[in-house]
């Protein structure tokens, strides 16, 4: 089975609660007793998890120089795991209009984390990413999303344009978001079911992914340059559905 090496507390702890059995072994750096450190060392008690005791060299080197905040995990990786349930199956089982989170060649593995961390926050269904050309869901990722890498499907899809296609044949709204967009996202009904699509770094929108958008919303920016990083632009737009929703 595929392992992987994780870092970071809050991570780590995410991880024990929501995955303890994919959790097969902590190491924690000597001499380290605070309440993060007792809280993970709690639940890999609870779940049986063997823990060490390690060097701070010995935890530099096995995060690969990161700043892994005085743990490491040895963690089963995604793809060993059970498998993220079908879309169809996310739209059939929401308890309410499905919101989704696409992400059109997004490439920095933290801008992934972080946009994962945003839409567990604002209750996503799922978040959906091309298989290729895209950033992976690596320990760097997982720390930024501080636990959400565990709790929201993350669906991988090979021809994203036509999963976009698919979504608007089940009663999805496709909506991206551009610069050049002639509406605001505030002007926009973000309260039915929704797809919100957000481009890469460099690029934006893909034609392909943008044809498939029903409609297209720019975010107002009081700056001469509107660009916003892709996870704040994703948390405004989330943040935005959420406001909709909770009016209803």
């Amino acid at each position: 089975m595929a392992k992987e090496l994780v870092y970071g507390w809050h991570t780590v702890g995410a991880l024990c609660e929501r995955d303890p059995a994919g959790v097969t072994e902590i190491w924690v750096q000597q001499g380290r007793h605070d309440p993060r450190s007792e809280r993970v060392l709690a639940l890999a008690t609870r779940y049986g998890i063997a823990v060490h005791r390690a060097s701070t060299r010995t935890l530099d080197r096995m995060a690969g120089g990161a700043h892994h905040q005085g743990v490491v995990a040895a963690y089963r990786a995604v793809s060993s795991g059970a498998p993220a349930p079908d879309l169809q199956e996310v739209l059939a089982k929401a308890p309410g209009p499905v919101l989704l989170l696409v992400l059109d060649g997004v490439q920095d593995p933290h801008n992934l984390g972080a946009c994962l961390r945003t839409a567990d926050a604002a209750g996503v269904n799922a978040v959906v990413i091309p298989r290729h050309r895209a950033a992976n869901l690596t320990p760097g990722a997982r720390k930024v999303a501080a636990g959400a890498a565990g709790s929201v499907p993350l669906h991988r899809v090979t021809n994203l344009a036509r999963t976009l296609g698919e979504l608007r044949a089940a009663g999805v709204r496709v909506v991206g978001a551009a610069d050049d967009a002639a509406d605001s996202l505030y002007e926009a009904d973000l309260s039915g079911p929704i797809a919100l699509v957000l481009g890469g770094e460099e690029r934006g929108l893909r034609r392909l992914t943008r044809e498939q958008c029903g409609a297209l919303v720019r975010i107002p920016t009081a700056a001469r340059t509107p660009t916003l990083n892709v996870s704040v632009a994703a948390g405004v737009c989330l943040f935005e559905a959420l406001r909709q929703r909770r009016r209803l």
